[in-house]
């Protein structure tokens, strides 16, 4: 004879119900973590994020119908070219990302040293220049409601401002896409800077 487990198992037991507790547990967990800006714990995000995360999100940042964007820079001392996966607001004039990791991030210096680079946002590649970073007060009255809340549940502190135009190859499905940059040479879109001694050449 067998026995129905899943008519004999408690309702708070449920997977799917026990699925949402993990993830609403997970993003309660994050919002502490940037909330109280622990130094080891962020250098360990950062580091899920550069190692983990972000060579998987590279793969469809910048589509169509894809939350997060992808900013294309160079390396200010080696020329190397980049790839990171961003979060991208446009307002008027431009688009405005999210600094959480603080100021001193690769990608952001990489792209103030050029004055500029390329974003690509919702599958459209936009020629960025005049890069500014802004405190979150000037840029919250310009995003959605929802990112007004995030800003302030995150405490982001500082955006990154950019002025931004259609590139000349603005379709993501051309070649560009895949053939711009080496799949491989990937940053964090919320990362704390490493010790100098850590820190890779860019």
């Amino acid at each position: 004879m067998f026995l129905d487990t899943a008519s004999s198992r408690p309702w708070w037991k449920h997977p799917l119900l026990l699925s949402a507790a993990g993830l609403v547990a997970l993003r309660l967990l994050g919002v502490l973590v940037f909330r109280t800006q622990v130094p080891a714990v962020m250098d360990r995000l950062r580091a899920f994020n550069k190692h983990a995360l972000n060579p998987a999100m590279l793969h469809l940042a910048g589509r169509p119908h894809w939350y997060a964007a992808r900013v294309e820079h160079v390396g200010r001392r080696s020329g190397r070219a980049y790839a990171t996966p961003v979060i991208a607001q446009a307002i008027p004039g431009g688009f405005t990302i999210p600094l959480p990791y603080g100021t001193d991030v690769d990608w952001r210096r990489n792209v103030t040293a050029a004055g500029g680079g390329v974003l690509e946002v919702g599958g459209v590649r936009h020629t960025i220049s005049g890069p500014c970073v802004v405190d979150s007060s000037a840029v919250l009255a310009d995003l959605p409601p929802l990112w007004q809340w995030v800003s302030r549940i995150y405490r982001i502190q500082h955006w990154l401002t950019v002025s931004a135009k259609p590139a000349p190859d603005s379709s993501a499905d051309g070649a560009a896409h895949s053939a711009v940059l080496p799949r491989g040479t990937t940053g964090s879109p919320m990362s704390t800077p490493s010790p100098a001694s850590r820190r890779p050449p860019t």
